[in-house]
């Protein structure tokens, strides 16, 4: 039997590690804290970010990032984009030690705006690393309903190593080599969800939600493909898969914080009210950081941008982006 780390239990590594218990692979869920650590492994369920699932007997919790990781077949790095270096700081004095590391981080690092496993390359170069993206809320993964996602590597034999420990019949898992295009998808459909969840919260309609959905789309393509990727990938699972659920579920924490926004509450206030990460909002600096550095044009990123961090009201913003220069689709 295959042993499988989920390092980071928040939602999404609680429920990966569900689903590979389910089917019949031990999974170790490390918690940096180990007070949470404890209560999981206590109450058999993650109260604080899954709640309702109860974990199989095959999942372990660990508060020992060695114990957790040490004789795995994979490594899931399933903490927040903003936690990836430190994680891999701390994963260092273990590199000669560690299988490969699969990241299912969707966010690029402020300042740098690298993507995840381009930090793990930069604190870890001896060990093989990958991506994980697709429209997976962790709410369902947990609970076992039917979802596909996208392994993706440089190396296709790692990318069907992935593809081997993960697939289910309840998870479907799909390959692919274009790693900057399903890492660049998860990440930045988080944008576009901010500026959709915004119009949501302005009441401006189904159309309006519709047009930045395509539109935020187009973004997406262009500034992957500016950075390497591949345009068909944005057509996939990691890019319109995870762009429509993230648009438009209750479950997307982008999608509600943007609609609070477009309700007139202030983002500070927003994000102090709760536990989880909101990847969007880093994400939008650094994608926005990005796309003036390679000169790609990002209208929808920019208004989210000067929404969040330049005090610009979004009524305003729509109002910019609706007068905009006619062109060709």
């Amino acid at each position: 039997m295959s042993r499988v780390a989920l390092l980071g239990a928040g939602g999404w590594g609680t429920a990966l590690a569900a689903h590979l218990a389910r089917r019949g692979v031990e999974a170790v869920l490390w918690a940096r804290r180990p007070e949470l650590a404890a209560e999981i492994s206590r109450r058999r369920e993650n109260r604080y970010y899954l709640p309702g699932v109860l974990l199989p007997s095959g999942v372990t919790v660990e508060a020992d990032l060695a114990a957790a990781v040490v004789g795995c077949a994979l490594a899931v790095v399933t903490v927040p984009s903003h936690g990836v270096r430190d994680l891999a700081r701390r994963l260092a004095a273990l590199e000669a030690a560690l299988p490969p590391l699969l990241s299912a981080a969707k966010g690029l690092e402020e300042g740098s705006a690298l993507r995840p496993t381009q930090i793990l390359a930069e604190e870890l170069p001896a060990v093989p690393a990958g991506a994980l993206s697709g429209p997976n809320h962790a709410e369902e993964v947990g609970r076992g309903l039917p979802a596909a996602t996208v392994a993706a590597a440089a190396d296709a034999g790692l990318a069907r190593r992935f593809q081997q420990l993960l697939h289910s019949p309840a998870l479907r898992v799909y390959t692919s080599t274009d790693l900057p295009g399903v890492e660049l998808g998860g990440a930045l459909k988080n944008v576009v969800a901010l500026a959709v969840g915004i119009a949501a919260g302005l009441n401006l309609g189904d159309n309006a939600q519709a047009a930045l959905i395509t539109r935020g789309l187009a973004e997406m393509r262009r500034l992957g493909v500016a950075m390497g990727a591949r345009a068909e990938t944005f057509a996939g699972l990691s890019g319109l898969g995870d762009l429509v659920v993230t648009c438009g579920s209750s479950h997307s924490r982008n999608f509600r914080t943007g609609q609070e926004i477009g309700r007139g509450r202030p983002l500070e206030e927003i994000l102090a009210g709760t536990r989880m990460v909101v990847e969007g909002v880093r994400t939008t600096r650094a994608a926005v950081e990005l796309a003036r550095r390679v000169g790609v044009e990002m209208p929808v990123a920019e208004a989210v941008h000067r929404i969040l961090f330049e005090g610009e009201l979004p009524a305003r913003q729509v109002e910019c982006l609706m007068a905009r220069r006619p062109r060709e689709e």
